[in-house]
């Protein structure tokens, strides 16, 4: 089941920032890297977002979510994250499905780690291709994808 999030609601700001942490562990073990930016978000700053959060639950535990940003008709995914105990079922793909069909926009748009292959073929599976690389400040080098949206 699918729901939207009210990060502002500190326990629930809680819970996503729990599922952050563990999901984001093991990101950056995959990526191989120790200082993996987005470890370092605070619940608090999670709480303050003006992004919009949507959540995965089975059982009525909160298993995955996806963060999203609309300015005018371009889709931004923010952040994708998993609980590593629902790793494997499919529920990332679901969001993302759920997201491109829940919006109007022309475009959206997400990135990765060069390196996070299971992230970048999921995305392919739904359409995205690639249309940059860089390398922020933090050194981990970064693509990004794309999909276009026939409104």
């Amino acid at each position: 089941m699918i729901n939207k999030l009210d990060n502002s609601n500190v326990e629930v700001a809680g819970q996503i920032f729990a599922i952050f942490q563990s999901s984001y562990k093991v990101e950056a073990q995959l990526i191989d890297v120790l200082d993996f930016p987005p470890l370092s978000r605070s619940a608090k700053n999670i709480e303050s977002s003006k992004s919009l959060f949507y959540g995965f639950s089975e059982n009525k535990c909160l298993a995955a979510i996806i963060e999203i940003s609309i300015n005018g008709k371009l889709l931004e995914i923010d952040s994708l994250t998993v609980d590593p105990k629902y790793f494997r079922k499919g529920i990332a793909g679901k969001l993302i499905s759920f997201i491109l069909g829940a919006f109007e926009f022309s475009e959206a748009t997400v990135e990765t780690a060069v390196v996070n292959e299971p992230a970048i073929n999921l995305y392919k599976k739904h359409g995205f291709v690639e249309f940059k690389r860089w390398t922020p400040s933090h050194g981990i080098k970064k693509l990004a994808m794309s999909v276009k949206n026939a409104l």
